[in-house]
């Protein structure tokens, strides 16, 4: 079974850096687009940052210019940088892949999430 699994979140203080990672394991023939979700005490769960098969990114209004989002094929691994953090940047972190776990099986996976806590 294909598995993904968040890591690197944690505390921090307003303004400052931290580095999230995902890596997917298990049977996997290919990996489509793969993004970063985020989702606050209360709140829907939104799209925060997406990266293409082909390397095109997009971000949400609220962390352009802040967060990049990169991924490594050779590894089966996507990032996400988080600079410049705001306290409302806390919420649990997901990350998602589209893959195929052979050639006419194709999904989205999600990880468990990894809590990022934004505060002084």
């Amino acid at each position: 079974q294909v598995q993904l699994v968040e890591s690197g979140g944690g505390l921090v203080q307003p303004g400052g850096s931290l580095r999230l990672g995902c890596v997917a394991s298990g049977t996997i023939f290919y990996i489509n687009g793969m993004g970063w979700y985020r989702q606050a005490p209360g709140k829907q769960r939104e799209l925060v940052a997406f990266i293409s098969s082909g390397g095109s990114r997009s971000y949400a209004d609220s962390v352009l210019g802040r967060f990049t989002i990169s991924r490594d094929n050779a590894k089966n691994t996507v990032y996400l940088q988080m600079n410049s953090l705001k306290p409302e940047d806390t919420a649990v972190y997901y990350c998602n892949a589209d893959m195929y776990s052979s050639p006419d099986s194709r999904r989205g996976y999600w990880g468990q999430g990894t809590q990022v806590t934004v505060s002084s």
